[in-house]
């Protein structure tokens, strides 16, 4: 099986194109990528301001209850 056309390698590689494979897709799939990683940035970002704003509540709640045993 060939993805590129190529059946034998004793040709002059000189004259022959690409050898890889989805030769001509390496501009779509840098675009796919690159909104593929600021995909990924963009969630991780909410997902850590959302454990620290639960974090941050937690902790107010905990000074609150510390406070009010303090005061008996």
């Amino acid at each position: 099986m060939s993805t590129n056309g190529l059946s034998d390698w004793a040709v002059d590689l000189a004259q022959t194109a690409a050898v890889y494979p989805f030769q001509g897709f390496e501009f779509p799939m840098f675009i796919i990528g690159l909104a593929f990683w600021i995909w990924w940035h963009w969630l991780q970002l909410r997902q850590e301001a959302t454990e620290i704003r639960h974090e941050t509540e937690a902790d107010a709640s905990g000074d609150a209850a510390r406070d009010a045993i303090d005061r008996y």
